[in-house]
């Protein structure tokens, strides 16, 4: 079957295939072959690998499919529901009800031991499997984790050709924000001035930095802020990353009028912080908003909230306004992409 490909020299195939597992671009449905002195790797998205490679070759070429591999669900007759972030599964697996008997107490306890087994054992690179303990708690936003398989909460997660390291543990992260991510990475062009004001590990300051921005990140979690200087180290960007672990509020008048985006990934107190976004926007910004509200209502509280802080100083325009998720019932998780202009 032809699928999109990168094709290399032999002898530079275990760098390439490496740089591309690190990416998590390799389509695992095909075989990797060596034809008249050509490697072809099979890549999952071909304009992805072509902006993060720009000096790979992609083309189509006729592969063959793998053998089937074993999952999870084959090895437990049924398909668990997890997430993985790195080489770390997640699972929410329990049974919180009062008054349960004996037995079903007993099974729901097997239960998630089972799952966590079946996973490591099918061909998943998966090493380590955490449940739930809590739920997501404090100022840091963590939860607390039970070793299932494995050892630790450390893991390094990739998307979009960007590596990071992270403790489970320690920090916040969402593995189902990679498409979000890079849609705003994507809208970044090289010398421009980003600030994101909940940085965490870094997940949107790493992407706007390797595009060429000069990225300030700030957070309240130490841990997070020293992953984040870690993680601009790993991906080569820390000549143009700054990370504060500070709360916002204070650091808004050092960088008053810098930026020429701001990132508010903060979806359940955001509009708390509009006024140091608006402190820190340059005479024209970029503003992404994240916001969780009413399906009936979704994007207005934010729009008036925004044009509540920053007008009549900067005329207000809502350029996106999308859904990225759904949050929990009647509630969605969205983004406004707002242009300021002063």
């Amino acid at each position: 079957m032809n699928v999109p490909c990168v094709r290399v020299p032999p002898a530079n195939g275990e760098a390439t295939r490496q740089e591309l597992t690190d990416g998590d671009f390799i389509a695992d449905g095909y075989e990797i072959i060596v034809e008249d002195g050509w490697l072809y790797i099979p890549v999952t998205d071909p304009d992805v690998v072509s902006e993060a490679f720009e000096d790979l070759e992609i083309v189509s070429y006729d592969l063959p499919e793998r053998e089937t591999q074993t999952t999870p669900a084959d090895l437990l007759g049924f398909d668990p529901s997890y997430e993985r972030i790195g080489d770390v599964a997640l699972l929410d697996e329990g049974d919180d009800s009062v008054g349960a008997d004996e037995d079903n107490r007993d099974e729901d306890e097997r239960q998630p031991a089972e799952i966590a087994r079946a996973i490591v054992d099918s061909d998943l690179p998966v090493e380590t499997v955490l449940n739930k303990a809590s739920k997501i708690k404090g100022e840091t936003r963590t939860r607390d984790w039970e070793v299932i398989e494995g050892d630790g909460t450390e893991t390094v997660h990739r998307e979009y050709g960007a590596a990071f390291e992270l403790d489970l543990a320690e920090v916040y992260f969402s593995p189902r924000l990679a498409t979000e991510r890079n849609r705003v990475a994507e809208q970044v062009v090289s010398g421009e001035n980003a600030f994101d004001m909940f940085a965490g590990v870094g997940p949107f300051v790493v992407p706007f930095a390797k595009r060429g921005a000069t990225c300030v990140g700030v957070d309240i979690n130490e841990t997070a802020i020293n992953y984040l200087r870690e993680n601009a180290r790993r991906n080569g960007v820390e000549d143009r990353v700054t990370a504060i672990c500070d709360d916002v509020r204070s650091v808004a008048p050092e960088y008053e009028g810098w930026a020429d985006r701001v990132v508010m990934n903060l979806p359940h107190s955001a509009n708390e912080f509009l006024g140091p976004a608006v402190q820190i926007a340059g005479e024209e910004c970029v503003l992404h908003y994240y916001d969780i509200q009413h399906e009936d209502d979704p994007f207005d509280p934010g729009e008036r909230a925004i044009r509540d802080a920053a007008e009549p100083q900067y005329n207000v325009t809502v350029e996106t306004s999308r859904v990225v998720r759904s949050y929990a019932p009647h509630e969605l998780n969205v983004c406004l992409d707002v242009r300021l202009e002063g």
